[in-house]
């Protein structure tokens, strides 16, 4: 009884609900340099963000990498997408590149500070941010990014311009 008793106690503060957890929190800034550039992601504040934390030896991440490129593509400039490698190996992550035609805004952060921020457990993981700042959903492995349900979704958060909301 008493086991039963602390046991619930224990799980008083945990978080059950379906939202994981900095979904609706505004997101947290960083920047990243590396021998390429230096990215900071209040730059693309009032812009739609898919933050990617990446590795070029994580499988999942290999085969996501084309959805996002082509996502990119797709979108224009609607959307930044932001790959974040954690590659030590500098050499390797630029080989990568190159193999791959990753023409998208990619930087390495081999000391992983921005995933740091963002809490990663695992790669490849990734934020959806809204042109407000605010994260609007995680995705923990990967994903089709131009798949139907993730275009549509996407398209639904570009902000209004002005001049449509006044009909």
């Amino acid at each position: 009884m008493a086991l039963l008793a602390f046991v619930t106690a224990g799980c008083a503060g945990c978080n059950t609900g379906p939202t994981p957890r900095m979904i609706g929190d505004k997101a947290m800034d960083f920047t990243v340099r590396d021998s390429d550039r230096t990215v900071s992601l209040h730059d693309y504040r009032g812009k739609l963000v898919i933050l990617n934390f990446w590795a070029t030896w994580c499988v999942p991440c290999v085969e996501e990498m084309p959805s996002l490129v082509r996502l990119q593509k797709e979108m224009g400039p609607k959307v930044t997408v932001l790959a974040v490698s954690i590659d030590e190996d500098e050499a390797a992550y630029h080989r990568f590149l190159r193999q791959y035609n990753v023409d998208l805004l990619t930087v390495r952060d081999p000391a992983q500070k921005a995933s740091e921020v963002y809490g990663t457990t695992g790669w490849p993981e990734t934020f959806i941010i809204d042109s407000s700042g605010t994260i609007r959903r995680k995705f923990a492995g990967p994903a089709n990014w131009t798949s139907p349900e993730i275009v549509d979704y996407l398209n639904k958060l570009q902000p209004v311009p002005e001049w449509d909301t006044k009909r």
